[in-house]
C-alpha cells in the first residue's frame, strides 16, 4: 500500500513539473499565456488603452509635483556604466524612452532628478508629465518600481 501511493505522489509531481507555462506582457499591457506546447492565449480579453491615463491632473500640477528648482540639472551618470549598457539598449536615454512612451510624453521631457547605479542594477527617479516615478534596472531589463508586470 505505502509503495502505491509513493507512486502515486512520484507521478502527480511529474505532471505538475512538466507543465510549463509563462505569463508575458505585451507592449499594450495586454497578458498572454505561453503555454508548454507552443500555443498562446490572451488572458486579458480587453485591450488596456494607455493613451486614455488622466494627464490633465499631472499637468495642472506639473509645478507642484516634481519641485525642480529654477537652475536643475540632471546629475551625470558613470560613461564606463552607460558605455556598457548601450549593448544591452538600457542607457539613460533608452530609460527616459520608455519612460516618456509610459506617460505619454516626449523623451527629451523626462527629467532624471537622481540616479544610483552599478553593472548590474540601477535606480532612477523621473518626473515625466509633472509625475515623479521610479524606475529600476536589472541587467538590461527596465520597469517600473513597484510593478511586477
Amino acid at each position: 500500500m505505502k509503495s502505491i501511493i509513493c507512486l502515486f505522489t512520484v507521478f502527480l509531481s511529474f505532471t505538475a513539473f512538466s507543465q510549463n507555462n509563462y505569463i508575458v506582457k505585451t507592449d499594450d499591457g495586454r497578458r498572454v499565456l505561453l503555454k508548454a506546447d507552443y500555443t498562446w492565449e490572451y488572458i486579458d480579453a480587453e485591450v488596456k488603452d494607455s493613451s486614455k491615463k488622466d494627464i490633465s491632473k499631472a499637468i495642472s500640477n506639473i509645478d507642484d509635483a516634481c519641485k525642480l528648482g529654477d537652475h536643475f540639472e540632471e546629475p551625470s551618470l558613470n560613461r564606463k556604466i552607460q558605455a556598457q549598457l548601450k549593448k544591452g539598449r538600457a542607457t539613460i536615454d533608452d530609460i527616459k524612452a520608455k519612460v516618456a512612451k509610459d506617460y505619454n510624453c516626449l523623451a527629451h521631457e523626462v527629467i532624471l532628478i537622481s540616479a544610483a547605479e552599478q553593472k548590474s542594477k540601477g535606480r532612477y527617479i523621473f518626473c515625466a508629465n509633472g509625475t515623479k516615478v521610479s524606475y529600476k534596472r536589472t541587467g538590461f531589463t527596465i520597469i517600473e518600481s513597484g510593478k511586477l508586470f
